[in-house]
């Protein structure tokens, strides 16, 4: 059926001469006399007795005009309520035909869209008697952290999978503390929404589909759990960082005096535009002979590439996949030195941030800030995205990613000379 037919389910017995009239005058309005003269084949001075509501517009006029417009018009113009009316939905007394209105839902069984619709409504409108309706679909579930659940998060989810140690680490220690051995129940799903630490919703909705994918649960209790508890919400602000370079000049001096890996961790932070995850697998993993063949590109090359005249050295780490990539990092000779004497230590990234709130120094999640807008004061902002991984930020094919490679290793050495002001004479 065409969209110029969607009036035909209507009985417009229904409509009275008012309806007929307001009807009219809106396709008057909306197309000009002229063109609902020609649609109806009348004369002015019937349409001027059509449009007063002295002579009401037949059924036949009404199919002309109702043709002129789109059910959200007649919506807007007579109500919803009288379109129900129309459609024989409800009656002229407000009661409801519902053998008619049962069909309308029946619908929602084969066109999602509307069955979203009317799940979003009830949701809304009918959720103290939707709890009660599905309490005991509620029951006999158990949490439980178990291996199953974290080989879910890493590989089986649906949408982003989680695979940082670190975030399953704390996924697992709010489960311990507020799910474990609890049962799914109204009471907990209340806990969980109206908790201060928003992470637990996200922990609850993984085990909730955690247990869908199981079959634990039924369709209908999984769509109501996820339409109550939301997910974690972000505040999108604008949050300055201003950049102090003296600021970072006592951090990098502070650090070489006192900590020589961690300083090295700054370094290859503020050196390539690392993020502090990347910079400690470098040093941990570090192979300077392996020989790599860079994904989808067909270029083979050692990790580490230097060069000397020029100094600085270039680092293939490799991370993809699912984590926040790493491809290049960018590093002085100076730099490489203290990496060879610190290879292989491992360290994790809690305590990297500790030892700078401690002891009053610029937090390392500043230094890849501070790099990118030093970067971009000596080079294109597209050869800082290659040099810092930005790949979201960045479409690269395989000849353009030659081509930023090459420009990368031509503009680095003038960021390194803009660095010099940052390090101790003896070290420029």
């Amino acid at each position: 059926m065409g969209p110029e037919l969607w009036f035909e389910g209507l009985d417009l017995s229904k409509l009275n001469a008012e309806d007929r009239a307001r009807l009219l005058r809106y396709a008057v309005d909306k197309h000009g006399a002229e063109r609902v003269l020609e649609a109806l084949g009348v004369s002015k001075v019937t349409l001027w007795r059509l449009l007063s509501g002295r002579s009401p517009a037949d059924n036949g006029k009404l199919l002309r005009v109702l043709q002129l417009l789109t059910p959200q018009e007649f919506e807007s113009v007579l109500g919803a309520a009288k379109r129900l009316v129309a459609a024989g939905i409800l009656r002229e007394d407000g009661t409801v035909d519902y053998a008619a209105a049962l069909e309308v839902l029946a619908i929602a069984t084969r066109d999602e869209y509307l069955k979203q619709a009317v799940l979003r409504f009830v949701v809304q409108n009918f959720r103290e008697d939707l709890r009660r309706a599905l309490g005991l679909g509620l029951a006999h579930v158990v949490f439980k952290w178990e291996p199953g659940f974290e080989e879910f998060l890493r590989e089986r989810k649906r949408r982003k999978k989680v695979v940082d140690p670190n975030t399953i680490a704390y996924y697992r220690s709010l489960f311990n503390k507020h799910l474990e051995g609890k049962t799914l129940s109204e009471e907990l799903v209340n806990y969980v929404v109206n908790h201060e630490n928003k992470w637990l919703r996200n922990v609850f909705r993984h085990y909730v589909q955690y247990l869908y994918y199981l079959r634990k649960i039924p369709p209908e209790t999984y769509g109501w759990l996820m339409e109550v508890v939301p997910s974690r919400s972000y505040r999108l602000d604008v949050r300055p960082y201003p950049i102090s370079l003296e600021e970072v000049r006592k951090t990098m001096d502070y650090l070489r005096e006192n900590h020589e890996l961690y300083y090295l961790v700054y370094r290859l932070m503020l050196e390539g535009g690392l993020r502090l995850s990347h910079a400690l697998h470098l040093i941990e993993s570090y192979n300077p002979g392996e020989l790599v063949e860079i994904p989808g590109m067909g270029l083979e090359t050692t990790r580490l590439v230097c060069f000397e005249d020029r100094g600085f050295c270039r680092y293939y780490v490799g991370v993809r996949g699912t984590q926040k990539p790493c491809e290049w990092a960018y590093f002085s000779l100076e730099t490489l030195r203290l990496l060879e004497e610190h290879a292989g230590e491992g360290v994790s990234r809690s305590p990297v941030a500790r030892y700078a709130k401690r002891h009053g120094l610029l937090a390392p999640k500043h230094m890849r800030k501070v790099a990118w807008r030093l970067m971009i004061r000596v080079m294109p902002r597209e050869v800082a995205r290659f040099i810092q991984s930005r790949f979201g930020e960045l479409r690269v094919s395989e000849a353009r990613y030659e081509d930023l490679l090459g420009e990368a290793d031509e503009y680095y050495p003038r960021y390194l000379e803009l660095l010099k002001g940052l390090y101790t004479p003896e070290l420029r």
